[in-house]
């Protein structure tokens, strides 16, 4: 195949996303230690280089390192999934409009179909992605260019992490490749991570270009089918697609935890009602239906062990349903089969199971169920509800149990909410 020929990958990952998001509306962030902290301001999951060079770790417990972010005047920010959420949507939106392809990875990161554009113009290619990305949405990002896509995550590692590739690092050529896998740790391989790296260590597998050239038949024995699939593509063998069509979910998930605990039995209903709108909002979002729920609640983890509890179960739906008033009245009555007196709440959750298409599936009438919840009056319902709180902002129209009080999230330092909101709009005077 000629050079010019060979198809490319491109792996597009913001830098420090959510620190990102806060200084595209605060400037002054600029060049200051930042922090984004967990649900709770519990936790740091979003660190600014300037951050990172104090010592301050991903997941640390903000309490811990009261001294250093005060000596320091590190800008704590709660996290504002909204406004990440939203310019993650505008990130993505402009890079579809500059490649052919692109498969959406995660919040802050795309796998770009780069093939066609020529060995010799990739670079520049990439710096005009940069370019448009940072003008179009204020996100700076770094993109790593390589003949596979876990190569490409390496390149992408070096671009972030080496100012000699002003954000682009392209590892076109064997040489290129195995100079690079060299230079990093096994355990930070895409796909390896850090459970296996005590293993490959142990057995002399210290760097990546280690894991490149170990025996095929060894790496296939101790790491299965996903460590084969790493080290061809190691070696220049694409075994990844792109993935254009985004697969199903099987599960839809929402959970918390509370800002306070919960002792009472209505302030956990209220929590649990309003997590089992969020979940049937994300399945309607997916066009399915779910067949299976599940509610969960519990104490903290560091309580005394008379005083732990973790109550779950798992419920059949008369009708398989994407309806939020069917979805929250078995949340409850669920939820009142696991609930226990005496115990202080901490955490609780929702999640929706056998998801399919709502078009793939018609349901028999029940003789035991007086309404369908997956029938046509629901869904024009639904369609009604979602209608009125995409203009008007979510929560507008809510089941009444959905009343968020002590049980709310504790966000201290929540940043306004620029993108999503008509109140948080920055006005301009002249």
């Amino acid at each position: 195949m000629p050079p010019g020929d060979t198809p490319m990958f491109a792996l597009v990952d913001c830098n420090n996303f959510y620190v990102s998001c806060e200084r595209v509306f605060n400037p002054a962030l600029n060049g200051r230690p930042v922090v984004v902290l967990s649900n709770n301001d519990g936790c740091f999951i979003a660190r600014s280089e300037e951050a990172k060079a104090l010592g301050l770790p991903m997941g640390g417990a903000a309490f811990k390192f009261r001294d250093i972010l005060r000596k320091h005047r590190v800008a704590i920010h709660s996290a504002n999934f909204p406004l990440y959420g939203d310019l993650s949507s505008r990130v993505m939106n402009t890079l579809a409009g500059l490649v052919p392809a692109m498969e959406v990875y995660s919040i802050d990161e795309a796998f770009l179909d780069v093939d066609g554009f020529g060995r010799l113009g990739l670079m520049e290619h990439a710096r005009m992605i940069r370019r448009a990305v940072r003008r179009s949405t204020g996100i700076p990002v770094s993109i790593g260019i390589a003949p596979t896509k876990t190569l490409a995550k390496l390149a992408n590692r070096m671009a972030k992490k080496s100012h000699g590739f002003e954000g682009v690092c392209m590892l076109g050529d064997t040489a290129a490749a195995r100079q690079a896998m060299a230079m990093v740790e096994v355990g930070n391989v895409w796909g390896i991570g850090r459970r296996h790296q005590a293993f490959l260590n142990r057995n002399g597998v210290m760097t990546t270009l280690d894991l490149a050239d170990a025996p095929a038949s060894w790496v296939r024995k101790h790491l299965h089918i996903t460590g084969a699939r790493v080290q061809a593509e190691l070696n220049g063998r694409s075994c990844l697609p792109l993935e254009l069509v985004r697969p199903r979910k099987q599960s839809i998930c929402t959970s918390r935890s509370f800002g306070t605990g919960i002792t009472d039995k209505a302030g956990l209903e209220e929590a649990v009602s309003h997590y089992a709108t969020k979940c049937a909002l994300k399945l309607r979002g997916e066009g399915g239906i779910a067949g299976l729920l599940t509610v969960f609640a519990c104490t903290s983890p560091f309580e005394e062990p008379p005083d732990r509890y973790w109550g779950t179960r798992t419920v059949a739906m008369p009708v398989p349903t994407q309806d939020t008033l069917a979805i929250v009245r078995a949340a409850e009555a669920v939820l009142g089969d696991i609930f226990r007196q005496g115990f202080r709440y901490k955490k609780a959750g929702v999640i929706l199971g056998e998801i399919a298409p709502r078009a793939d599936i018609c349901p028999a009438p029940s003789l035991f169920v007086q309404e369908d919840a997956s029938g046509e009056a629901s869904s024009r319902l639904m369609q009604a509800l979602d209608a009125v709180n995409s203009r008007y902002g979510q929560g507008t129209l809510r089941v009444a149990s959905d009343a968020p009080s002590a049980w709310k999230q504790r966000q201290e330092r929540l940043s306004p909410h620029y993108t999503t909101s008509w109140d948080d709009i920055i006005a301009i005077h002249p």
